[in-house]
């Protein structure tokens, strides 16, 4: 099965960080360093998660939680504007990454959860984080919270709460992406950076869709994300719902009008995947979670685990980041592979 790092698709994402894989990059723009203000375009205004919010200079000492959105960050170009990062240490192998100068350069704060204290102590003057991505009133930590202390927040886009109760997601999965790009452009006076890596991003993913499987070719495929009692999977506006379409196949839980959420087995059963792709992070390992699905009795009849196709893909592939173009494209040649 596919491994979780890719050579061949990193390296197309670490062209797009300098390039946008095609894309024109104004020297300015080039690798490290911070934004360069371009004569006063400040104060400037962008939309997110419904709320609009200004911005009279660009924020100095940003604190990111988990390899997503920090990635975002460093595919900016922003490394100068942060204060450092939060994310858990398992995250896979961040030295071979297209943005490993990005995590060389920047501070690692904790691998620990995001909290009020820490970013306190960080002198932070943004947190970018999501809801569920760091974000959780029950902590006691949520941008309400935040704006109490004088310290702003970025909503991953992702994450937008859609007004039905706590449901997340308001926008197709790249879309976010896209919106977050172009967003963070225009807070941090990188417009022209961020344009170039949405362009790249588009054509990688146009030229991944135009070599995938089409019509009744089109494989039925579930997200496992986690869980044995109830499988923990991915919505319309998670990152794997437009992973998994734009790469060929069908996904199952399309109709779930979330963007994270546990569902029940018999739903599986019942809409038989003929692929399933594991998201690999945490405690629980790829292997082991394809072991929990191989022997599973409710599952021995789905195709997928009858025919053994099974596809692990890495965490940072699939939530939002800009892994995801490689992600499309990664799968796609798998999905073709089982179809031959």
């Amino acid at each position: 099965m596919p491994s979780s790092v890719r050579p061949a698709a990193l390296a197309c994402a670490a062209a797009l960080v300098l390039t946008g894989c095609g894309a024109e990059v104004t020297p300015e723009d080039g690798e490290g360093g911070g934004a360069k203000a371009r004569g006063g375009r400040y104060p400037v205004t962008i939309q997110n998660c419904g709320e609009t919010k200004r911005y009279d200079k660009a924020p100095q000492r940003v604190v990111t939680n988990d390899v997503g959105i920090t990635e975002i960050m460093f595919a900016l170009g922003l490394e100068d504007h942060m204060a450092g990062y939060v994310m858990p240490d398992d995250r896979g192998d961040l030295t071979s990454v297209p943005w490993k100068d990005g995590y060389r350069k920047t501070t690692w704060l904790s691998k620990k959860t995001i909290n009020k204290e820490l970013v306190l102590d960080a002198r932070a003057d943004l947190v970018f984080a999501g809801w569920n991505y760091g974000f959780n009133e029950g902590e006691g930590f949520s941008p309400a919270e935040l704006e109490k202390v004088g310290i702003d927040a970025y909503l991953l886009s992702e994450s937008c709460r859609n007004g039905q109760g706590k449901a997340r997601g308001v926008m197709p999965p790249l879309e976010a992406l896209y919106t977050d790009l172009r967003n963070l452009g225009k807070i941090f006076d990188v417009e022209d950076r961020a344009e170039a890596l949405v362009a790249g991003f588009r054509k990688q993913v146009a030229e991944a869709r135009a070599k995938a499987l089409k019509g009744a070719d089109r494989p039925r495929v579930f997200l496992y994300d986690d869980g044995q009692d109830k499988p923990l999977t991915s919505g319309l506006y998670a990152g794997p719902h437009d992973i998994i379409t734009r790469a060929g196949g069908d996904h199952i839980m399309k109709d779930l009008k979330d963007s994270w959420a546990t569902v029940g087995w018999e739903t599986v059963v019942e809409r038989d995947p003929e692929v399933i792709v594991i998201n690999d992070y945490g405690d629980t390992t790829a292997d082991q979670k394809r072991k929990f699905l191989t022997s599973y009795p409710p599952l021995a009849g789905v195709s997928a685990v009858k025919n053994d196709r099974i596809v692990v893909l890495d965490y940072a592939e699939l939530v939002e980041s800009p892994r995801n173009p490689a992600a499309i494209a990664s799968l796609a040649a798998d999905l073709r592979r089982f179809a031959s």
